[in-house]
């Protein structure tokens, strides 16, 4: 394989104007075809083979009118007055006023003062008044799309919210608008410009720190295109880009440092700047294609999980991280090629590198000295910070709680005046294929008027779907709908039991002909964290599996591999740990509003920072396996890999750090957390497993670390990952002549 990448590197160098045209090209092709064609994500969300997935799509089927309902934004208004809210009539009355101004309002008649409500209609009284007159409810329907509610619709509601809160009156809102989401790619500005701060100290060049960034806007640019341009052909969900937009940044970076790295290093060398760049990609670009592979891996094992959204995720994802690697192998030696001699120009004075050929020792060099002399004290160290942090996982819950914390204080006061299960209603559906649906519904409301955890259980009754009569649509219904209201929150352990006690009804209704699902966003959300739940662990299997299989072959070791996998799983436990302590437990005071930690986190975080890591342990582990195969001690081997490879992956990991930390500076909690577990994983993988924990147990173990077994060594398949057919490749002809480019 390095054979074949050196003329790669070398053919994409020398037609530098083709190859660039080429991606130039591809690029104004893809967004072209998405212009004329101009496809469109998809908008829901598919559960298939849940229960509550089931529930949804019979919802869609036989109660068109209130899903299409359901799928516009209901905002509930819920207000306050401790000395009840018949003394505020006046303010309320403004209120309503706005809010019956704010755009898209379906019925404006329907959004009045729950006093007035009350008094005009008693019987509804129970609805819209709580805590003995001190808390009130106001639904606010807008014909606005859930998928489609912006930021702006959002800031229209607070605005008003904010206008009439005080003297006496809370005013407070959940749902609907309020889950309006600013549009992505803040985030990544930031993380762009982090990446070429920290690509400047590492090159100390602007062109050098420019070249990286380039092409992963470019690869960032066409994987996001092509995901654009498959929508026309299968459902996609706009969800999905947000993990192709992440790891697409951190791949294309960290493969394209590693090849600038490594051409610098054989520019240096001397001979034929083309030679160079086939050299650089030839060996880096090996190490880069099985980086790769490790992380398509890692994302396409998302499949398992069988849940759509995921699936587009991983399989996006993947895309990502092949058009990284295609250019890190053909885009980065063109660009390269293109600016020449001022690839690493012009210099930045005051950052001080050592020339690629200098001997002297550099940070990296002291660091990987200090820890093969020291190992054992290296590894305590190392394992006692991870265990310690681990020790909170014990405790992790996971859980769907999307509540933002800009809603939280309407929930509290809604749980106050109504109960804490409002607005996380279960929605029972039923449907027969043989007649009417009426005696399986009956039995059902009386199943659940039994049942413990359920708001005012003798008022329940079912909907049915009938034509006949249109002023009572259960004469003649082949389906019904019972709308359950638990005691107990959404997220709560009660409410998954109370959503599995009425789903065991359905053998007793099964018996009288139709069959019972529970659907709703609560419904959902439980399944999708016990889907995700028993998901983990075979998904954790097939991606360390995997990986440990190709790591084999990759460095020709058992130990490598098994130090690599061992110390992910540590840096997972731990950050799962500590994001568990803070965000769960409330430690330190820093988070406010505590929440269970999400269900999909776990999994995602795998995918990401396992592709990551080993990215980390190939580019730094390589170097030490290259320089042994070339006659260095095992020791003085892993120094030299520091020497080479450490600065490359301080950069990538800190570039990665940076940007997920930059998710914590959101106003919301979940968005905290998910920035926090991403950067602390990193933290701990690439700078206490990749840089410490690996290379101390390597010397440790000292020339046992790069055999194999012989039976085995016969059967794997000599990859040449090192680049040790082309690492001399072009340095024989005469008058050689060493370039400083450092």
């Amino acid at each position: 394989m390095s054979s074949f990448l050196y003329h790669v590197g070398r053919f994409s160098f020398r037609h530098k104007w083709w190859v660039l045209g080429a991606w130039i090209a591809a690029l104004a092709a893809v967004f072209a075809l998405i212009g004329a064609l101009n496809p469109k994500f998809a908008q829901d969300f598919e559960m298939p083979g849940t229960d509550g997935g089931t529930a949804m799509e019979q919802m869609q089927d036989y109660f068109p009118a209130i899903t299409e309902q359901q799928n516009e934004a209901t905002t509930n208004i819920v207000i306050g007055a401790k000395d009840g809210l018949a003394g505020h009539s006046e303010e309320i009355n403004a209120l309503v006023t706005d809010l019956r101004a704010l755009p898209e309002v379906t019925d404006p008649d329907k959004v009045a003062n729950p006093v007035d409500v009350a008094q005009a209609m008693p019987q509804l009284a129970g609805s819209v008044l709580g805590d003995d007159g001190r808390v009130g409810l106001i639904s606010l329907h807008q014909s606005i799309d859930r998928m489609d509610i912006t930021v702006d619709d959002k800031d229209a509601l607070v605005s008003v919210l904010d206008k009439h809160r005080g003297d006496g009156l809370q005013v407070e809102a959940m749902g609907g608008v309020m889950e309006g989401m600013e549009t992505g790619g803040k985030s990544e500005l930031i993380g762009f410009a982090i990446a070429f701060v920290i690509m400047i100290v590492a090159f100390g060049a602007l062109i050098a720190a420019f070249i990286p960034l380039l092409t992963g806007i470019v690869g960032v640019g066409l994987t996001i295109g092509l995901l654009t341009l498959s929508a026309e052909f299968m459902s996609i969900n706009q969800t999905a880009t947000a993990i192709v937009m992440m790891l697409g940044i951190a791949v294309s970076i960290d493969y394209a440092l590693f090849i600038v790295s490594r051409y610098r290093t054989e520019r240096a060398r001397g001979g034929d700047p083309a030679d160079a760049a086939g050299r650089a990609v030839g060996t880096a670009g090996t190490a880069v294609v099985f980086a790769g592979l490790t992380v398509v891996i890692a994302v396409a094992a998302l499949m398992v999980i069988g849940i759509p959204l995921i699936t587009q995720m991983g399989m996006g994802a993947a895309v990502a991280v092949v058009v990284a690697v295609l250019g890190a192998l053909t885009l980065i030696p063109a660009l390269l090629g293109a600016f020449g001699r001022f690839a690493f120009s012009p210099r930045i004075p005051w950052i001080k590198h050592a020339a690629p050929g200098d001997d002297s020792e550099t940070l990296g060099t002291r660091f990987g000295r200090s820890v093969v002399k020291r190992p054992i004290p290296f590894i305590a160290g190392s394992l006692i910070v991870l265990i310690v942090a681990a020790i909170p996982v014990s405790g992790m819950k996971l859980g769907m709680d999307m509540v933002t914390d800009d809603q939280v204080a309407a929930q509290e006061l809604m749980a106050e005046g109504f109960g804490e299960g409002i607005g996380g209603e279960l929605f029972v559906v039923m449907h027969t294929d043989d007649g009417t649906v009426d005696a399986a519904a009956n039995s059902a409301v009386e199943g659940i008027k039994k049942l413990d955890g359920v708001v005012a259980p003798q008022s329940l009754t079912w909907t049915g779907n009938g034509t006949a009569d249109p002023a009572n649509p259960n004469i003649g219904a082949d389906s019904a709908m019972i709308v359950v209201t638990p005691v107990s929150s959404p997220s709560s352990d009660a409410t998954h039991e109370l959503m599995e006690k009425i789903r065991g009804l359905a053998s007793t209704t099964e018996a009288q002909g139709a069959e019972l699902h529970v659907g709703g966003q609560t419904a959902i959300m439980s399944d999708l964290s016990a889907k995700l739940d028993s998901a983990l662990i075979p998904y954790i299997a097939v991606v360390v599996g995997l990986a440990f299989l190709i790591m084999i072959g990759v460095f020709r070791s058992l130990w490598v591999p098994l130090i690599g996998t061992l110390g992910f799983v540590f840096s997972v436990l731990a950050t799962f740990g500590i994001t568990t302590w803070i965000f769960s437990d409330g430690a330190l005071g820093l988070i406010e509003h505590t929440k269970p930690m999400l269900s999909f986190l776990p999994i995602f975080l795998v995918g990401v920072v396992f592709g990551l890591a080993m990215d980390y342990q190939v580019f730094l582990v390589t170097r030490m396996r290259e320089e042994f195969i070339h006659g260095m001690n095992a020791k003085d081997a892993i120094v030299a890999g520091f020497k080479h490879g450490s600065r490359v992956v301080t950069s990538a990991a800190i570039i990665m750090i940076s940007v997920f930390a930059a998710f914590m500076m959101a106003p919301d909690t979940t968005a905290k957390m998910m920035g926090f577990a991403l950067a602390v994983a990193v933290f701990f993988d690439a700078f206490l497993i990749r840089m410490i924990v690996v290379p101390a147990v390597l010397a440790l173990l000292g020339d046992r670390a790069w055999r194999l077994p012989k039976w085995l060594d016969k059967l794997v398949l000599d990859f040449d990952i090192e680049g040790s057919k082309v690492r001399d490749r072009g340095l024989h002809t005469e008058q050689q002549e060493v370039v400083e480019v450092g």
